[in-house]
């Protein structure tokens, strides 16, 4: 990655760029010319890495890519994330890949698609598409995918990633990032004016779990 694509980034993890001029980020970064932020950004956008959510525009966890080979998806495992509080720090290290066919996995395109080990029993009541999320399952997240209510998600919550199901209270414009477990875990809650200034993102939406062994 270049230096200043490196630079943007790390301000984006502490600041939300969207809402700075170019101007302002080239000042901020010690860029001479604004031309060269504006050129940047556009690479991180259009390599995935940088990302609009409901918070602005962030940095997402993954920079590896899915790729097609043969009669296969290669989607990349790109660390561990916790089901239950958010302990477990977000990796970018790929750690190897998950072969999975187009009709397993229900689509055409592999753009977007990472997989994720998951820590921790704290969803084992969960439902994507008849399936929990167990200790030492893989996770398969769309990281190009909005959430919706009752979307199981992959947010990252001061740097750790977790995986939560997705609750947005309009009465209360708050978001609740619950836990379905016989464990008894309480809800993470944010709300919605302080996403902008609170270390939160969705990274990704879950849309299939790989069971690391037959249960």
């Amino acid at each position: 990655m270049h230096e200043n694509q490196t630079k943007i980034i790390e301000l984006a993890k502490r600041k939300d760029i969207s809402k700075m001029s170019y101007r302002e980020i080239a000042r901020e970064l010690g860029i001479a010319n604004p031309q060269t932020v504006i050129y940047h950004i556009d690479q991180l956008k259009k390599n995935g890495q940088l990302l609009y959510t409901d918070s602005g525009m962030r940095p997402r966890i993954a920079k590896p890519k899915a790729f097609f080979s043969g009669d296969f998806f290669n989607i990349p495992i790109v660390g561990s994330a916790n089901c239950g509080p958010a302990t477990e720090l977000a990796q970018e290290d790929i750690s190897g890949y998950i072969k999975i066919s187009e009709n397993a996995i229900g689509r055409s395109k592999v753009d977007g698609l990472i997989a994720v080990k998951a820590v921790g029993h704290s969803l084992n009541k969960a439902n994507v598409l008849g399936d929990s999320i167990e200790e030492g399952d893989y996770v398969i997240v769309d990281c190009r995918k909005q959430p919706k209510d009752r979307d199981y998600v992959l947010s990252v919550i001061d740097g750790a990633a977790n995986f939560k199901k997705y609750f947005r209270d309009e009465e209360r414009q708050e978001i609740r990032l619950v836990s379905e477990s016989t464990y008894e875990i309480p809800p993470i809650t944010i709300h919605e004016e302080d996403i902008q200034t609170s270390q939160y993102l969705v990274n990704g939406v879950v849309v299939r779990v790989i069971k690391n062994q037959i249960r």
